[in-house]
């Protein structure tokens, strides 16, 4: 089940949701920054001397490595691949049979990485999009999922006109209009997206499941644009009701199975498969792939309440009244149906009412622990991190991921990160004096927290900031009306 600390803001703010240390009483006021855009500030990168390296998160295990071609059905599926490929894409695809990643069948239903590949070049593609190209970059996230990023490009001048003529039929806009034209075109001109949640999951997703990350971009590449998942309920709350208010809250296409699990339905929006074409015919070097602008538009759905829009990076939703990103409690219901597992969102800073930052709701031993705990249990954490300008007031805010951490003689560590925003397809390095400090948040595993922290379910979280949000806009449309 996912947990969050019982208290409820503003949802445009960082801190909506939240668990905090049993030590404080005293409620996290509300954030107001952007929590969308990457913090401009230097890596910190050390050198050191005899470092000691924890070794970076397994896909899988030792034991459920295959390496070799086996059966006549695999060969064939692994040589008609070959055929498609062009040099890069041949080598990636022998690496990840000799590391075991091609025959991996961490996925939902079994399939392994190369069944999810073949079916994407033998079988039909959402209309506008290369079966080929595709599995080249299915292929290239899973060989290095630092590739992945959050750069949405440009828009040519051959699409623009019909993008425009989209978007404005979407917003029932007079497309006569020289001014809402114009307006238009600026809106879907994306210079800096909001997607780092959105991005972070589809690294942490290629990083930790390979095949399930085949198997999503096959079905969100298919003719159906969508892809299923199972989900065990009790990974969302105790209560199997709340579980399905939450579903029912995020308006997720769901199948009750039982009362145990239900049967999900991910989707990207109706006007991702456009950007996708887009990048399957003028991907610049740096931007997102089709694949990517799809995970990317289909996490965004699932945390925004199945509102966000690829046209304009834009989302609506009950949750929230910020018009960019997600929120934790829709990023934490978001990973959790993803990935299946029971996660819960930490906040570790304390904000005052004017977005000061003025302490830690934990002491930076007892972070470092819950970090370094769930790095070593095979986990990635994805956490929100904060930038202050020279009066400690909170400016900006990013998600990266950490993946790993060394430690020098003296033990002081150095957390091997990504960051989908950076512009680097590589790992980066912060040390733990530099990166502790400016984390807000952190999706951890419950049962590494639990100790710690007095946890509240999320959907009694998601209840509250619901009521509340409503009640602002009650006030707003009817200021003199007294809320009861």
């Amino acid at each position: 089940m996912v947990y969050s600390y019982n208290s409820y803001f503003n949802n445009n703010y960082y801190n909506t949701t939240a668990v905090k240390n049993n030590s404080s009483a005293k409620n996290a006021a509300p954030v107001a920054l952007e929590t969308t855009g990457r913090i401009n500030q230097p890596y910190h990168r050390k050198s050191y001397n005899q470092m000691t390296s924890v070794p970076f998160n397994p896909a899988f295990s030792a034991s459920d490595l295959r390496t070799r071609l086996i059966s006549n059905d695999e060969k064939n599926k692994y040589n008609a691949l070959q055929k498609v490929l062009d040099k890069k894409g041949k080598k990636e695809l022998d690496i990840m049979l000799k590391n075991g990643t091609l025959l991996n069948a961490d996925s939902a239903d079994n399939s392994t990485v190369l069944d999810n590949l073949y079916k994407i070049i033998s079988t039909q593609r959402a209309d506008g999009l290369n079966a080929n190209s595709l599995a080249k970059d299915v292929i290239s996230a899973i060989a290095n999922p630092y590739v992945i990023t959050q750069q949405f490009g440009d828009i040519p001048s051959s699409y623009k006109n019909s993008i425009v003529d989209t978007y404005m039929t979407d917003k029932n806009l007079n497309k006569a209009d020289a001014n809402a034209r114009h307006n238009a075109e600026n809106e879907v001109n994306v210079t800096h997206s909001g997607t780092c949640v959105a991005a972070s999951i589809e690294f942490s997703l290629a990083k930790q499941s390979p095949a399930e990350f085949a198997r999503f971009a096959e079905g969100l590449t298919s003719p159906k644009v969508a892809v299923e998942k199972e989900i065990h309920l009790d990974k969302l709350a105790d209560n199997t009701l709340d579980a399905v208010w939450l579903l029912n809250a995020f308006e997720v296409p769901y199948q009750m199975n039982d009362f145990k699990t239900a049967k999900l339905t991910f989707k990207p929006d109706k006007d991702a498969v456009t950007r996708a074409k887009i990048q399957t015919t003028n991907k610049d070097e740096g931007e997102r792939s089709p694949v990517d602008v799809l995970m990317q538009s289909t996490f965004m759905q699932l945390g925004s309440q199945q509102s966000y829009n690829s046209l304009t990076d834009k989302r609506t939703g009950k949750f929230n009244q910020n018009d960019k990103g997600l929120i934790e409690f829709e990023k934490t219901f978001a990973e959790s149906v993803v990935e299946d597992k029971n996660k819960i969102s930490v906040t570790y800073q304390t904000v005052d009412e004017n977005a000061r930052l003025v302490g830690y709701e934990t002491d930076m031993n007892t972070l470092k622990r819950h970090l370094t705990t769930a790095l070593d249990a095979g986990e990635n954490v994805i956490l929100g991190y904060t930038q202050t300008d020279s009066n400690n007031i909170i400016i900006n805010g990013h998600e990266i991921t950490v993946v790993g951490y060394k430690k020098n003689l003296n033990g002081k560590l150095t957390f091997i990160c990504n960051d989908t925003d950076d512009n680097l397809s590589r790992p980066v390095e912060y040390s733990e004096d530099y990166l502790l400090p400016k984390i807000h948040h952190a999706a951890l595993p419950q049962q590494i927290v639990a100790g710690d922290m007095k946890l509240v379910e999320n959907w009694v979280e998601g209840l509250n900031s619901y009521n509340e949000l409503k009640k602002q806009k009650q006030s707003q449309t009817n200021p003199f009306k007294v809320a009861a």
